[in-house]
């Protein structure tokens, strides 16, 4: 009964909500920042964990970007948009991937005590915009795509903060290395839904 209200709150006429609008604005700002905030203190942490973090918030902020720019337009129009949001997903989550087997072979100790503070700056972000946009997660691919970043950046989120954890108390460098893997799956995971729900939008736009 609460997804079908939800659902009724996040149909076509949801696109123009001046709330959805706010909601975006709000965390594409916040991606933004954290995405500045996030990339200084993954590089001079040497933490993978956090660089690849830095990167989802960047992504996160081009798909809010896209998102506002979609709102309102026909139903196959936003579909199209959450496929592009898919792709950059999948290549997201590629890179990270490739990055964490890298620093398997290259990399040296994190500095956990930042990674903790950082990771744990990070989630309350998150926490923060999921929670204004967890009454969109039933609508249609592009409302689903925003909770589904929101979603796994959270969960991302909490990963880092136990690498520094991990980080701290072995003193290597694979809890840091070991949720850069983890936090690519999540992505290339996400990719998957996005896409499948999108078709779903595509194949309801051609009927």
């Amino acid at each position: 009964m609460a997804d079908r209200c939800c659902a009724g709150k996040s149909g076509p006429a949801a696109l123009n909500d001046a709330r959805w609008r706010r909601v975006l604005w709000i965390a594409l700002i916040v991606n933004t920042a954290m995405f500045g905030v996030e990339i200084a203190a993954g590089v001079a942490a040497d933490s993978r964990a956090l660089q690849a973090d830095a990167l989802d918030f960047l992504g996160d902020a081009a798909n809010y970007a896209i998102s506002l720019g979609v709102a309102g337009m026909a139903l196959a129009w936003r579909a199209r948009a959450a496929l592009v949001k898919a792709a950059t997903m999948l290549i997201f989550g590629l890179w990270v991937f490739g990055s964490a087997l890298w620093g398997f072979v290259t990399g040296t100790t994190p500095h956990a005590e930042m990674m903790g503070i950082v990771g744990a700056l990070a989630l309350a972000a998150n926490v923060a915009v999921a929670l204004m946009l967890y009454r969109y997660r039933a609508g249609d691919a592009n409302m689903r795509s925003v909770w589904i970043c929101s979603r796994n950046d959270a969960i991302g989120n909490l990963a880092v903060i136990g690498a520094a954890l991990g980080v701290f108390g072995t003193g290597k460098s694979w809890p840091d290395l070991a949720v850069a893997a983890i936090m690519a799956a999540l992505a290339i995971w996400g990719s998957i839904e996005v896409f499948r729900q999108a078709q779903n939008d595509l194949a309801a736009a051609a009927t």
